[in-house]
């Protein structure tokens, strides 16, 4: 596919209105829990999108790239995965990083590249950071009265209309796991686990486009394996059935070999039988020749 040159015009506004700003999940051990996010093309322009975080491991967004056209919205959603133990007092320092930037006229999801958020040539690259919140199940939904009655108080992000969300859900993407790193620079102190501060610029994003290709290597490996193993299963069961079968014929050729060895004995006996038989007796012979000494002794007498 070629590249698309990009010729950002001079954006004097924002590109996209993202909300909510703050994730907030529902946290529970052992069990995933997901948040919309909603994205609204203020431009005239067709514009890119990128989503990275701080915890690539950690989340799934689906999708993770895309192009909205001008005036349109667009949708995605963040699924954290299940953890197996809860963070100290529920605070979570994760966030998200949406990145975007002016896109030529038709471009699709298939055309984004790194190249196009690269921050180089002037271009003009949007970005806006997400915060992550943790709530329990018995804190939300979160209860607001409303004229003496009490009343389900939503988040913005489900304040979209339900034909949104099912129009997006149609055009999802396939999982992407998030793993390779980029960085943000901004001067923002954030606090650490050891108390010291750092700066924004220091916290590592990482985009969620690129899958851990060793681990689909070794996953490929396995099915191969696997396969291996079938066809030889398969071909070891064909060989007993083969020597099976060849035993069986050698059974039937030793069986047939016997039988003609008892009928060749059987007609040899019955042929020296009637051999014995056609021959003339010895008495008969001597008989013979006495009376053939008689009469020749009668005859010159």
């Amino acid at each position: 596919m070629e590249q698309l040159e990009v010729q950002n015009p001079v954006v004097k506004k924002q590109l996209l209105d993202v909300q909510p700003r703050e994730l907030k999940f529902i946290f529970e051990v052992k069990k995933q829990s997901s948040c919309a996010v909603h994205l609204a093309n203020l431009s005239d322009h067709y514009v890119a999108f990128k989503v990275k975080t701080t915890s690539p491991k950690k989340y799934c967004v689906r999708p993770n790239i895309g192009v909205i056209k001008p005036k349109s919205t667009y949708d995605f959603t963040v699924t954290m995965q299940a953890q197996k133990s809860a963070p100290s007092d529920m605070q979570c320092k994760d966030k998200f990083l949406v990145q975007s930037t002016v896109a030529p006229f038709g471009t699709t999801e298939e055309d984004i590249t790194p190249d196009l958020f690269a921050k180089d040539s002037g271009k003009y690259v949007e970005e806006c950071k997400l915060k992550v919140s943790l709530t329990s199940p018995t804190q939300s939904p979160v209860l607001s009265p409303v004229n003496g009655v009490s009343k389900l108080e939503q988040s913005p992000a489900s304040e979209i209309s339900e034909e949104k969300l099912l129009t997006r859900v149609e055009n999802l993407p396939p999982l992407q796991m998030v793993l390779t790193s980029a960085k943000v620079e901004e001067n923002v102190l954030l606090p650490t686990k050891m108390g010291k501060l750092i700066c924004d610029r220091d916290v590592e994003y990482r985009p969620l486009d690129v899958v851990d290709g060793t681990k689909l290597k070794f996953s490929r490996d396995v099915e191969e394996l696997k396969s291996k193993l079938i066809t030889l299963d398969s071909e070891l069961i064909q060989a007993k059935s083969n020597i099976t079968k060849l035993t069986e014929e050698k059974s039937c050729a030793v069986e047939e070999k016997q039988t003609l060895k008892r009928e060749l004995a059987t007609l040899r006996r019955k042929t020296g039988v009637r051999t014995v038989e056609r021959g003339f007796p010895p008495l008969f012979v001597c008989m013979v020749a006495l009376i053939s000494l008689t009469v020749g002794y009668l005859l010159h007498g």
